[in-house]
């Protein structure tokens, strides 16, 4: 990554887990990732080409783009000019209630919007007026969180589903295992066969299962979620260095590296940005 391609991620003074990134972007391209949080974006300029849920999209300019919690993706500018966009990152347990609300029940914890790309001014000026509040540091609370329940609100009108439950076969409760047993040891060294046999599974036919089913190899996966856990980390103040040794890179340069590809930016970059 060069000096063309910008990147700043600002946390919301008010709203717990309510961040905003700005990214401008010439020579830049994300590894394939997922986050924990659902991702509300618009595209300012350029063109956005990425790959998610088995489909390659371009989303030109003034269009919403939409990532539903760990749902993967990439990244990077299509076309002959550099990108520009604004991405609203919040954790579901901050908009669970809301969109509870908005849909009139409780079974909200696996709301999913049907959509990724969107074409809504109403949807667009909302995650605007939102970014921009956060941003500027300009209002109160009170102000971040209408503007952030008209987000789902509309989010909702416009075609999200909370399914109904389903009976979950056995590949994937055999999956559901593994990735549990991921996320409950990101800070310790684990193998392949250590979460094959969670899974009760051959570690090849795990292997395959997993990719076919996640869209990333159980390797990436666990970097992609000791990443996600080390910027909560860095969001609390932890060091660079003890953030680097407790989720297993073997040095800060190892940490720099894996950090940057998903976020844009090394870990001192982000802790700088989300302290002012």
């Amino acid at each position: 990554m060069g000096n063309a391609s910008r990147f700043q991620f600002i946390k919301s003074q008010h709203v717990p887990t309510l961040t905003v990134l700005h990214a401008a972007i010439e020579d830049f391209s994300y590894d394939r990732h997922a986050h924990e949080e659902y991702a509300f974006g618009v595209t300012l300029a350029g063109r956005q080409d990425f790959f998610s849920g088995g489909q390659f999209h371009r989303s030109p300019p003034g269009n919403v783009i939409l990532f539903n919690p760990e749902e993967v993706h990439d990244g990077e500018p299509g076309g002959e000019h550099a990108l520009d966009y604004l991405m609203v990152y919040v954790h579901p347990e901050q908009v669970n209630a809301l969109f509870a609300d908005v849909l009139g029940h409780e079974n909200s914890k696996s709301f999913r919007s049907r959509s990724t790309l969107i074409q809504d001014v109403r949807l667009r000026n909302t995650i605007l007026e939102l970014s921009r509040l956060v941003t500027s540091h300009a209002g109160s609370c009170i102000d971040q969180e209408n503007a952030l329940y008209q987000i789902v609100e509309r989010t909702v009108q416009l075609g999200g589903i909370a399914p109904p439950s389903q009976v979950t076969t056995r590949p994937d409760a055999l999956l559901s295992l593994a990735k549990e047993y991921i996320h409950a040891h990101l800070d310790t060294d684990i193998s392949l066969d250590d979460i094959s046999q969670a899974a009760h599974l051959s570690k090849y036919h795990f292997l395959r299962l997993f990719r076919q089913h996640y869209g990333l190899t159980p390797h990436q996966y666990v970097i992609n979620w000791r990443i996600n856990a080390s910027r909560s980390a860095l969001d609390s103040g932890t060091s660079l260095t003890e953030v680097a040794l407790r989720y297993g890179f073997a040095d800060l340069s190892h940490f720099n590296r894996r950090f940057k590809r998903i976020y844009g930016m090394t870990p001192h970059q982000y802790q700088r940005d989300i302290a002012r």
